[in-house]
């Protein structure tokens, strides 16, 4: 047996070792409003979950002995909320040294003890795309997580058996560190250029290897292994899901024309502001997208859009989520979904998609995730209010069927208590571009540093 096979052997048994110790839990929560996303809504009706499963869907069940009964009547019972562009429980989210980095990973960097997982499961989150940041054209890999907060092992939180995916970015965030560092690419048209060579380089390195593997040769030599054409191989394989940081709908075309003469057939569009100019053609090649509700205008590239963005991409067949891009906005995303109903008059159904169902169809995770459906992981959030109103406020959320928060048990070292009789010492007025993390660890130059150089 090969060392190769023998060493994979052996990470597959530590990974089921680690992955045994996650608790998968029993419950029936009776007589709830179930919000299946694909069934429809089913009034007073019961969820039976078995060892971290949905089990049975329908009135009147029994638990069965030694399973607890939570009785949610009057209350909401939908999917857990997925959210397909986060960067929470990451100790560092760039490597800003070169403009092609798919040989890092999010996995050797994810942080269990991130207080912002159990906020997030107190909005009704229950998984995440902790996503590489966007100072490079191909960023680094992807992770997916289930937010299991109180484990401190990070195996413990990865979605197990979750495709792998991957992070590239358009428009200015990478040209403008290229400005920055004094590489390329430095243009828009040189991020196209970039992406043209580095998938031919991908070719040909992938011509390289199969000569090889199809060389009989007791002699034959291999080539140098290299794990950053390996990822783009498989990325032209299908085994790698792009998700692809951009705004301009110009560079969305340039992209889909790239993926095209490469035959690489799955992309997502994250953000995508003007995607909605290109709706069609993004429906014709199969792309979908991962968009804000109403968030534009915080940097010159982001100044066309609107907010009936993800109604005209849903109208148009393209399969579209709302994501965050924030620690804050995690925690009331369905209250973003809810404003597709006020811009574009979407369904129940297709705005809990936006949350739910459409996030783990663009993870490729939706055949466990993503809708209340029998055999699909217990991944719940329970409401008090219909979760597309306003007024509408998480009380308990699930994780394979096991309770990871509950409103009523709220503690009070991972909230923000703010006490109304304190002194205003400091005002900050809010900006949105300060709180995500897409630029985190890439130094950009200022503008002094820049002419300083150039002295």
């Amino acid at each position: 047996m090969k060392m190769k096979n023998i060493i994979t052997i052996l990470l597959a048994l530590f990974s089921t070792v680690a992955l045994a110790q996650v608790p998968k839990g029993d419950l029936l929560i009776k007589g709830g409003t179930v919000l299946t996303v694909t069934n429809g809504t089913l009034e007073n009706t019961d969820v039976l979950v078995r060892d971290g499963k949905i089990s049975k869907i329908g009135k009147g069940l029994r638990a069965p002995r030694g399973v607890e009964t939570l009785d949610a009547s009057g209350k909401f019972v939908m999917p857990g909320i997925i959210d397909a562009h986060s960067h929470i429980a990451g100790s560092a989210i760039n490597e800003g040294t070169s403009q092609v980095t798919s040989e890092v990973s999010m996995e050797d960097v994810v942080n269990p003890l991130d207080v912002s997982i159990y906020r997030a499961l107190a909005g009704g989150v229950t998984s995440i795309h902790l996503m590489h940041g966007s100072a490079n054209v191909i960023g680094g890999q992807n992770e997916t997580l289930k937010l299991r907060y109180g484990f401190t092992n990070p195996d413990d939180l990865r979605f197990e058996g979750a495709p792998r995916t991957i992070k590239f970015a358009l428009g200015e965030n990478p040209t403008r560190g290229g400005r920055s560092r004094g590489i390329q690419p430095q243009s828009r048209m040189g991020v196209e250029n970039m992406l043209r060579n580095s998938f031919t380089q991908a070719v040909q390195y992938k011509k390289k290897w199969d000569a090889y593997n199809a060389n009989k040769s007791a002699r034959k030599v291999a080539p140098e292994y290299d794990l950053r054409l390996q990822t783009l191989v498989d990325i032209m394989n299908g085994d790698v899901l792009v998700h692809c940081h951009s705004y301009r709908a110009d560079e969305i075309y340039m992209l889909l024309k790239v993926f095209s003469d490469f035959n690489i057939p799955k992309l997502t569009f994250q953000h995508a502001n003007e995607a909605y100019k290109v709706a069609p053609e993004l429906a014709a090649f199969g792309a979908t997208a991962s968009v804000f509700a109403d968030w534009w205008a915080y940097k010159l590239e982001v100044y066309y859009s609107t907010a009936y963005n993800a109604a005209i991409l849903t109208k148009a067949g393209v399969n579209t989520s709302i994501n965050s891009d924030s620690g804050e906005l995690i925690r009331h995303l369905f209250h973003e979904a809810a404003k597709t109903q006020k811009y574009g008059d979407l369904t129940d159904d297709e705005a809990l998609a936006m949350i739910t169902l459409n996030p783990a169809k663009q993870l490729g995770i939706d055949s466990r995730v993503g809708s209340l459906e029998e055999g699909k992981d217990a991944d719940i959030a329970i409401f008090d209010a219909h979760p597309l109103s306003v007024y509408a406020v998480p009380l308990m959320t699930f994780v394979d069927g096991v309770k990871y928060f509950d409103k009523a048990d709220d503690l009070k070292d991972v909230r923000l208590y703010i006490n109304p009789e304190a002194a205003i010492e400091d005002v900050l007025i809010y900006e949105r571009h300060d709180d995500h993390r897409c630029l985190e660890d890439a130094h950009l130059l200022t503008m002094e540093e820049l002419f300083s150089n150039k002295k």
